[in-house]
């Protein structure tokens, strides 16, 4: 990614998906020298609405910290995820449902920044230990051919970008929640879903 961000030309536009100010954190650190940035919150995967506004006011406050990005909010709709995630809700963690998740928000990324003109398009999901950023990759390069709009291939979670996540989440003083937001990997309330 870092070799390929030298040949982009300073300020291009790009439009990244972001799961939760914490995760948003270290890309962005990558990547706004090089692009304009605006996130995208597109999350109907958190499927408590409380948690859902939290973490988006968390993110929000973050850019308005740093300055680092802008922000495009997206309606709240978590019946978008149970639709994509019918017939896979016993699926272990990390597994057909997550990839169904992951193709369902950046399906919206691709098609977001084709329709307002962005260059490039990518995700915070990949700083996460816990998310497959092959999958993560292969969706955004087929999206990319469909939509016409340029992925930015990642895996914010090498050279130690998760542990830099978690530094500035705590230097900014951001909520770190500990499950992805959907209902089937919220085991403190689906303890019986767990695998």
């Amino acid at each position: 990614m870092l070799l390929l961000m030298q040949t982009i030309p300073r300020g291009t536009s790009l439009l990244l998906h972001s799961c939760c100010g914490p995760c948003s954190s270290r890309c962005l650190e990558a990547l706004k020298d090089t692009f304009a940035v605006t996130v995208l919150y597109y999350n109907p995967n958190i499927t408590d609405l409380a948690e859902y506004e939290k973490r988006k006011g968390e993110q929000i406050r973050f850019l308005r910290e740093t300055g680092w990005a802008d922000f495009l909010d997206c309606d709240y709709n978590p019946a978008e995820f149970f639709a994509a995630a019918k017939g896979l809700e016993g699926e272990r963690e990390g597994g057909a449902r997550c990839y169904a998740c992951y193709k369902l928000r950046l399906e919206y990324t691709a098609r977001t920044a084709a329709e307002h003109g962005f260059g490039w398009f990518c995700s915070t999901l990949s700083v996460s230990p816990h998310k497959n950023a092959a999958w993560l990759n292969e969706i955004g390069r087929s999206l990319a051919g469909q939509y016409g709009v340029k992925w930015l291939p990642n895996d914010f979670k090498k050279q130690n970008g998760y542990l830099r996540s978690v530094a500035l989440a705590e230097e900014h003083h951001l909520y770190r929640q500990n499950y992805c937001g959907c209902i089937y990997s919220d085991w403190t309330k689906n303890p019986e879903g767990k695998k």
